[in-house]
């Protein structure tokens, strides 16, 4: 667990804070289910794979469903929890798209019209960008000295 700061990030971190949960969480939203197909898609080591896996279904983010007995074998999906994460990975490939990448390696089509998905974080009540006028931050894990 985080110490430090309290901090909503610190606490998101500590479940996905880690390269190898972020690409499972990615082959999940692709709707990759397979142990081995995630594997393949995240270029994980099993024993890792295997860790953040049981991570992730600890954390409520991931549930597995057996297909076979003998050998045990898992279909994995992401949880009503999982799928929040969603906005975080889009967010990233965002990022990763604009600043990162000459061209981007995974297109997303958004609604009926079919265009290409450009994701954009905005504010829930007012409907703004979410980095427009964004100030004085308040609670237990603001600074005292935050400007204002």
């Amino acid at each position: 667990m985080t110490t430090g700061r309290p901090c909503s990030i610190a606490r998101s971190l500590d479940v996905l804070g880690e390269r190898w949960a972020l690409l499972v969480l990615r082959e999940l939203v692709l709707g990759v289910q397979r142990f081995d197909q995630i594997a393949a898609g995240t270029g994980a080591p099993r024993d890792i794979l295997t860790k953040r896996l049981r991570g992730l279904e600890a954390a409520g983010l991931v549930s597995r469903r057996a297909y076979s007995e003998r050998p045990p074998r898992f279909d994995y999906e992401l949880t009503e929890l999982g799928r929040g994460t969603v906005e975080i990975l889009l967010t990233l490939m965002d990022f990763g798209d604009r600043h990162l990448s000459g061209e981007p390696p995974v297109h997303w089509h958004h609604a009926a019209d079919a265009h290409v998905l450009r994701p954009q974080l905005v504010c829930q009540d007012c409907g703004r960008p979410a980095t427009e006028n964004l100030h004085d931050p308040t609670g237990p894990g603001a600074p005292s000295n935050a400007a204002r």
